[in-house]
């Protein structure tokens, strides 16, 4: 793309929207205006959530990547209620198919549909754009919710090194979330580092993404597990239905 102008690329992504996702509708990613007005809204929500935010300081203003861990469908949202924070995140394509789809196209999020490789590469330029245009892009590299809270999960490379490798000069964070549930309220503590020292240019895929682990790890006092969340998720549904088919053991007759 870089033979045509930010505006003239962005329009351009949008047209190739209809055809990698017929019939849904993805609104503005990264340059929604209906952004702003829709997270004052969302702020509401703040009377069932209390948030302990350290580390906001560390962001200077313009573009940034926000490496996130994911514990919760509420991750996306912590961070953004405590800020002035413009936050367009690499989302499922399925949840603008959903009754929530409303809120990821007024805020201008990212969609993306696992595993298609079409869809991976306009996902990334879209994100590029958004970065070009002064916002922050959010990305959860564990690919799915953890099983278990407090723990980081093996991080996927798919989107993540690419993302990282396009834009090597922008800063790059992590943010941890956890939540506190026992509370009235529920509490959720969230953690943004520094700028993480990488060098996307000449380090490998494996050593970015282990730099980002650790920093994670350290940041959110998290324990990591080496398998990938999907994995650890589907391993304990196992479990559970062998535990509820397994015959009851019977006493001598």
């Amino acid at each position: 793309m870089t033979d045509r102008t930010p505006a003239v690329a962005y329009d351009e992504l949008l047209a190739e929207a209809s055809a990698l996702y017929p019939g849904v509708r993805i609104g503005r990613p990264g340059r929604a205006r209906t952004y702003w007005a829709t997270m004052t809204a969302v702020r509401a929500y703040r009377l069932a959530l209390s948030i302990d935010l350290a580390g906001a300081e560390h962001v200077a203003a313009g573009p940034a990547i926000l490496v996130a861990n994911h514990s919760s469908t509420l991750d996306p949202l912590v961070v953004v209620m405590r800020t002035r924070w413009r936050v367009s995140a690499f989302t499922k394509v399925e949840w603008y198919e959903g009754r929530i789809a409303p809120f990821f196209r007024l805020t201008g999020q990212i969609p993306l549909r696992r595993g298609d490789e079409a869809s991976t590469e306009w996902a990334l330029a879209m994100a590029h754009q958004a970065l070009a245009h002064g916002g922050m892009v959010g990305i959860y590299p564990e690919g799915t919710r953890g099983p278990d809270p407090g723990t980081l999960y093996k991080l996927h490379q798919r989107v993540l090194v690419p993302l990282l490798q396009a834009d090597p000069d922008v800063p790059v964070h992590v943010v941890t979330t956890t939540y506190d549930r026992s509370r009235r309220r529920t509490l959720a503590t969230a953690r943004i580092s520094p700028r993480v020292d990488l060098d996307a240019r000449t380090q490998s895929g494996d050593e970015l993404v282990a730099a980002l682990r650790d920093a994670l790890v350290r940041t959110g006092d998290l324990r990591y597990v080496d398998e990938y969340a999907f994995a650890a998720k589907a391993r304990r549904a196992r479990e559970r239905a062998g535990r509820t088919e397994a015959p009851e053991e019977r006493g001598p007759g």
